[in-house]
C-alpha cells in the first residue's frame, strides 16, 4: 500500500460555525454600539463637569432617583395616568366603535353625520383643550373629555371603514344566500371590519397616551405629567430623565401589547381597507344633506346664545366668534399670531424634516447604519413627544430655540420612518440596473433611488408638516411667548375670552387643513409622472 505524506493530506477547512461566529457576534453587537457611546459621554460629561448636575444629572444619580421613586411614588402617579388612560379608551372606543358601526351601515346617515364629524375632526385636540378647561375645569373630568376627543377620531373613521367597504363579493354572497341581519353581522361585517377597528383602535392608544401627558403637564396635580412638571420646577432633573424613561417603556409595552392583541383576533388574510374611498356623486337634494346637521347646530347654538340658556361668558354666539376672527385678522392680533406660529411651523419642519430625510435615506441605503442607528431612534420614537417638554425648557429655556427643537422633534419621526422604508423597500431591480450601468452613487439617487422612494417621502412629509403644526401649538403652549395662536389661546382661556378661544380653534382648524390639502397637492405634482 503506497504511503501518504501527512503533508500532502488536505488540512481541515474551517467550520461554517467558526467562519459565521465573529460576524454574527458584531451583528448582534451593532445596535448597543450607539447607546454605550452616547452614555460613555454622558458619564464623561458628568464626570469633567462639562455641564452642571442641575442641567445634566449624572449616572449615579439619575439611577438612586429611580431607586427611590421605584419605592412607591412613581408607581402612585403611574397608576394614576393609567387609570386615566383605560378609562379614556373604554369610553373612547366604545363610542366611536358605535358610532362608526352606525355611519358604516347607512349611507344616509353617513351624508347627514361624517361631514360635520371630519370637520371637527379637523380641530386637534390640542386645540381644543383651552375651551374645554372653561368648560369643564382642570379636574378629572378636563382629562377624560380630552382623552375621549383624542380616542374617538380614529376608532370611528376606521370602524367606519371596516363596516362601510366590507368584501363586497361576500355581501353579494350573503344577498343570495338571504343570511339574517344577526348572521350579516356576526359572520361578514363583524371578521371583516376587524382589521381596520384594530388599525384605529392602535392609533388612538398612541393618540390618547399623548393626549393624556399633554394635558397633565397643563393642568394636573396627579400623574406622571404632573411628577415631571413639579421635577421640571425644582430644578431636578434626574426625575425628569427617569419620567421619560418610563413613558417610553410604557410606549413600549401599549404598542407591542396591541400588537400581539391584533396578531390574535385577525388571523385570517384580510386586505387593507383603512382609507376612506370618495362617495358616489348625490344629486338634487342628496347635495344638500350633508350640510343639514351643522346648520342645525349652528341655529341651535344662536338661539341658546340669544336665549341666555347658557352664561353668556360660557357659551359666545358663533356670530361674536365669526366678528373676533374678522377683527383679529383685520387689526393684525390673530393674523401675525398665525403668521408666527406658521414661521415657527415651517422652520422646525426644515430642521426636523430635513435631519429625518437625511437620517432615513442613510438607514434605507445602508444595513450597517440601520443596524447601528434603528434600533436607539426606534426607542425614542416610543417615548410620547410631550414627555420632552420639562427636559428641553431646561436644556434651551423659554425661547424660540426650544420652540423650534420642540417642532422639530415632532416633524422628524414622519419623514424619517417613511424616506427609510421607502428607500429601503425598492425593488432589488433597481439596483441591478444601477451596476449594469455603472451609476456612482449621486447617479443611482437621482435617477432611481429618489424617484422610485418619491411617493413615501412626500406622504412623509405631508405628515411631517402636520405634525409640525401640531407640535407649534403644543410648543406655544408649554413655552409663553409674546406671540403665536396658541399663546393667544392660552391668554384668552385665562381671561374667560371664549370668543377668542373659538376664533383660534377656527383659525387652527382651518390651517391644518390648508396645509393638509398643500401637502397633497406636492405629492400629486412631485410623481405625477408615475400617473402618466
Amino acid at each position: 500500500m503506497a504511503r501518504v505524506s501527512l503533508l500532502s493530506l488536505p488540512l481541515p477547512a474551517p467550520s461554517l460555525e467558526s467562519k459565521q461566529r465573529w460576524p454574527s457576534l458584531n451583528h448582534r453587537l451593532l445596535p448597543w454600539l450607539l447607546p454605550t457611546l452616547l452614555f460613555s459621554l454622558w458619564w464623561l460629561a458628568s464626570r469633567n463637569h462639562w455641564m452642571s448636575e442641575q442641567i445634566l444629572p449624572t449616572p449615579t444619580l439619575v439611577w438612586s432617583s429611580a431607586v427611590e421613586l421605584s419605592r412607591g411614588e412613581l408607581w402612585s402617579h403611574l397608576w394614576i395616568s393609567l387609570q386615566r388612560l383605560f378609562l379614556g379608551l373604554l369610553a373612547g372606543v366604545s363610542a366611536g366603535a358605535v358610532l362608526g358601526a352606525a355611519l358604516g351601515f347607512s349611507r344616509r346617515l353617513e351624508r347627514l353625520v361624517l361631514p360635520t364629524f371630519a370637520g371637527l375632526a379637523q380641530v386637534p385636540t390640542l386645540a381644543w383643550i383651552p375651551l374645554f378647561m372653561v368648560l369643564f375645569g382642570i379636574g378629572e373630568v378636563l382629562k377624560l373629555v380630552v382623552l375621549i376627543k383624542a380616542i374617538v377620531v380614529p376608532v370611528t373613521l376606521h370602524t367606519l371603514v371596516g363596516v362601510r367597504d366590507a368584501q363586497p363579493k361576500l355581501r353579494e354572497a350573503a344577498a343570495v344566500l338571504r343570511l339574517p341581519r344577526h348572521l350579516l353581522i356576526r359572520r361578514l361585517v363583524l371578521p371583516a371590519a376587524l382589521p381596520a377597528f384594530m388599525a384605529g383602535v392602535r392609533l388612538a392608544l398612541a393618540a390618547g397616551w399623548t393626549s393624556l401627558l399633554a394635558v397633565e403637564l397643563l393642568a394636573s396635580s396627579e400623574g406622571i405629567g404632573y411628577l415631571m412638571v413639579w421635577a421640571r420646577q425644582l430644578f431636578m432633573l434626574d426625575i425628569v430623565f427617569v419620567c421619560i424613561v418610563v413613558i417610553g417603556l410604557i410606549g413600549v409595552a401599549m404598542d407591542r401589547g396591541i400588537g400581539l392583541l391584533d396578531r390574535k383576533l385577525v388571523h385570517w388574510p384580510h386586505p387593507a381597507t383603512a382609507e376612506i374611498r370618495r362617495g358616489p356623486r348625490y344629486q338634487g337634494w342628496q347635495r344638500l344633506q350633508p350640510w343639514l346637521l351643522p346648520l342645525t347646530l349652528l341655529a341651535l347654538w344662536q338661539l341658546a346664545s340669544d336665549q341666555q340658556w347658557i352664561d353668556a361668558n360660557i357659551l359666545v354666539s358663533p356670530l361674536d366668534v365669526l366678528q373676533t376672527a374678522r377683527g383679529g385678522l383685520l387689526d393684525g392680533t390673530l393674523l401675525g399670531g398665525m403668521a408666527l406660529s406658521l414661521s415657527r411651523t415651517l422652520g422646525g419642519l426644515l430642521l426636523g424634516g430635513g435631519s429625518g430625510f437625511a437620517l432615513g435615506l442613510l438607514l434605507g441605503l445602508s444595513r450597517t447604519s440601520e443596524r447601528v442607528l434603528g434600533p436607539t431612534l426606534a426607542a425614542i420614537r416610543q417615548i410620547a413627544i410631550f414627555a420632552w417638554v420639562p427636559l428641553l425648557t431646561a436644556w434651551f429655556g423659554l425661547g424660540e430655540l426650544a420652540k423650534w427643537v420642540f417642532v422639530a422633534l415632532a416633524a422628524f419621526f414622519p419623514l424619517f420612518i417613511a424616506t427609510q422604508r421607502s428607500v429601503a423597500h425598492l425593488s432589488p431591480q433597481l439596483n441591478e440596473a444601477a451596476q449594469v450601468l455603472r451609476l456612482n452613487l449621486r447617479q443611482r439617487l437621482g435617477r432611481l433611488v429618489l424617484p422610485g422612494a418619491a411617493p413615501g417621502i412626500f406622504a412623509g412629509l405631508r405628515l411631517s408638516l402636520i405634525y409640525a403644526w401640531l407640535g407649534t401649538i403644543g410648543a406655544e403652549y408649554f413655552m409663553p411667548s409674546n406671540g403665536g395662536i396658541g399663546s393667544q389661546m392660552i391668554g384668552a382661556q385665562q381671561l374667560l375670552r371664549m370668543d377668542l378661544i373659538m376664533a383660534g380653534m377656527l383659525l387652527v382648524g382651518l390651517t391644518g387643513a390648508l396645509l393638509n390639502l398643500v401637502g397633497q397637492r406636492l405629492e400629486i405634482r412631485a410623481t405625477r409622472w408615475r400617473h402618466a
